[in-house]
C-alpha cells in the first residue's frame, strides 16, 4: 500500500489555468489500415527488422481509434479542462498532399463533439511526426515542398474543426525529429545525416509559419507551438567544455526557439547552412503567437566528446556519435525514472526564469505542453512525487515572474513509445496490450483529486 500526497499541499494555481493531458496519434489510435489512412513514416519505420527495441510496432498501440468514447470518459473522470490530442496527417490526407480522406476527418469531428459534451476543451497538435509516407519517399522535410503541403492539410483540418476547437498547436518538438529522425536515425525516417539534416529544421519551421497563417484565414485567435527544452549545464568550465555546451544549446534549444520568437537564427554562420530564402521565411515563421508551448522533461550536462562517461544523451539514452563535437553526459545525485532520465524538477524553474530573461516582452505566455516520467507499476507512487514537485517547480517560476497559462501531463495513458516500442510507461492510466484494458493508476487518482482540490479554491 501506498500513501499519496495530500492534494492540498500543491501550491494554489490561478482560477483560469488550463490543465490538462497530452497523447499522440502515433503513439495510441492504431487501426492504421482502417477507413482508408495512409502510411506513415513511422509505420515503415517500425516495420523494419531492428528499429524498436522490443520488436514492436504501433498497428494497434491503444486502440484509441476505436475506444475513444471510453479514454473520453476518462479525461471527464480526472477532471481535466483540456486534452492536448494529434491529428493524424496520413489519416485526413493519406499521400500527405491531394485527396481528402473523409472518414479520417469524421474520427476527428466525432472526438471533438464527445470531448466537448465531457466538458474537455479539444487541443489539436496538426503534427506529431507521422509524416506521410508518400512525402517521406520525396524527401520529407528536408524538402521545401513539404512545409507547404503542411498548410494545405492544416487549412482542411482548420475548415472542419475550427467552429467547435479554440486552441491550436502546429507542430511537436520539430528539434526531435531532426536530431533523431535525419540526423542520428534512431526515429523515423531513420535517416542519418548528422548536420546535413539542419534542413528539416527550417522546413519544419516554415511550415509551423504557413501553418499558423492558414489558421489565422480560418479565423484561430489562440495558436501555439509545443517544443521541447530544457536547460543546458556545462560539464566544467573549460573552454572546451562550455564550447561543447554552448553549441548544444543552440542546436537544440535556441535554434528552435528564436526563430519563431525573434525572427533570426541564433547564429550566422549556422543560417547560411539553412536553404531557401532565409530572411523572407523568418518573417513567416516568426508571426505572433498566443501562447508559446514548452515541453520539458530534464536538463542535459554537456561537456566536450572523448572525456570518460560522456556520449549518452538525454533522450532514452543514445549515444551519439564521437565525431559530433559535443557529448552528453550523466547527471549524478538525483532519483532517476524507469527510463534513467534525471528527475530535477528545479530545472523546470531554471527553464523558464531563463526564457523570460532572455526574450523578455517577445515570450508570449506560456503552456506547458509536456511534463511527465516513465515508472511501471499502477501504484506509481514516483510518478507522484514527480508531478507534485514538477508542479511546485512551476509555481515557483509563476511567483518569479514568468506568465504561464497551463499544464498538460505527459501522458493520458501508457502508449508506443517511439523506438522504445511498449517497454515504457509514461501514462496516468494503465494499458494492458494483450486486452486493451485501462486501469487509473494511483497518479490517476492523486491528479484528479488535485484538481478538485484547485477547483475549490
Amino acid at each position: 500500500m501506498t500513501t499519496e500526497p495530500a492534494p492540498s499541499a500543491l501550491p494554489r494555481f490561478p482560477r483560469d489555468f488550463v490543465w490538462g493531458v497530452s497523447t499522440s496519434a502515433a503513439q495510441i489510435e492504431g487501426a492504421v489500415a482502417e477507413d482508408g489512412r495512409g502510411r506513415s513514416a513511422w509505420d515503415v519505420f517500425a516495420a523494419e527488422a531492428g528499429r524498436i527495441k522490443d520488436g514492436s510496432d504501433p498497428r494497434v498501440a491503444t486502440g484509441h481509434y476505436h475506444r475513444y468514447r471510453e479514454d473520453v470518459g476518462l479525461l471527464k473522470e480526472l477532471g481535466v479542462g483540456a486534452y492536448r490530442f494529434s491529428v493524424a496527417w496520413p489519416r485526413v490526407v493519406p499521400d500527405g498532399s491531394g485527396a481528402v480522406n473523409k472518414a479520417g476527418l469524421d474520427f476527428y469531428d466525432r472526438l471533438v463533439d464527445a470531448l466537448l459534451a465531457a466538458g474537455v476543451a479539444p487541443v489539436p497538435t496538426l503534427f506529431h511526426w507521422d509524416t506521410p509516407q508518400a512525402l517521406e519517399e520525396g524527401g520529407g522535410w528536408l524538402v521545401r515542398d513539404t512545409a507547404e503541403k503542411f498548410a494545405a492539410y492544416a487549412d482542411v483540418v482548420a475548415e472542419r474543426l475550427g467552429d467547435r476547437v479554440e486552441r491550436w498547436i502546429t507542430l511537436n518538438e520539430p528539434a526531435e525529429l531532426t536530431l533523431l529522425g535525419y540526423g542520428l536515425g534512431q526515429h523515423a525516417p531513420g535517416r542519418q545525416l548528422l548536420f546535413e539534416a539542419l534542413p528539416a529544421a527550417h522546413h519544419q519551421l516554415l511550415g509551423h509559419g504557413l501553418a499558423v497563417q492558414a489558421l489565422r484565414a480560418r479565423g484561430a485567435t489562440s495558436i501555439g507551438i509545443a517544443n521541447s527544452h530544457g536547460p543546458t549545464w556545462t560539464a566544467s568550465a573549460s573552454e572546451a567544455d562550455t564550447a561543447a555546451a554552448d553549441l548544444y544549446d543552440l542546436l537544440l534549444n535556441r535554434l528552435f526557439a528564436e526563430p519563431v520568437l525573434l525572427g533570426r537564427y541564433p547564429d550566422e554562420e549556422l543560417a547560411a547552412l539553412l536553404p531557401g530564402p532565409v530572411a523572407e521565411d523568418l518573417r513567416v515563421i516568426s508571426q505572433p503567437l498566443d501562447w508559446y508551448g514548452i515541453n520539458y522533461y530534464q536538463p542535459t550536462l554537456v561537456g566536450a566528446p572523448g572525456a570518460e562517461g560522456t556520449g549518452t544523451a538525454d533522450f532514452g539514452g543514445i549515444q551519439l556519435p564521437p565525431e559530433l563535437p559535443f557529448a552528453p553526459q550523466e547527471i549524478e545525485g538525483y532519483p532517476r525514472t524507469d527510463f534513467g532520465w534525471p528527475v530535477v524538477p528545479e530545472a523546470l524553474t531554471e527553464l523558464l526564469v531563463s526564457f523570460q530573461e532572455r526574450y523578455g516582452d517577445r515570450l508570449p505566455p506560456v503552456v506547458i505542453t509536456e511534463n511527465g516520467c516513465s515508472y511501471e507499476g499502477v501504484e506509481d507512487a514516483e510518478r507522484i512525487a514527480f508531478l507534485d514537485g514538477h508542479l511546485r517547480a512551476l509555481h515557483t517560476a509563476m511567483a518569479a515572474g514568468v506568465e504561464v497559462r497551463g499544464y498538460f501531463v505527459w501522458s493520458l495513458m501508457d502508449n508506443f513509445e517511439w523506438a522504445e516500442g511498449y517497454a515504457r510507461r509514461f501514462g496516468l492510466v494503465h494499458v494492458d496490450y494483450e486486452t486493451l484494458e485501462r486501469t487509473p493508476k494511483a497518479s490517476f487518482r492523486w491528479l484528479r483529486d488535485a484538481l478538485r482540490e484547485q477547483a475549490r479554491g
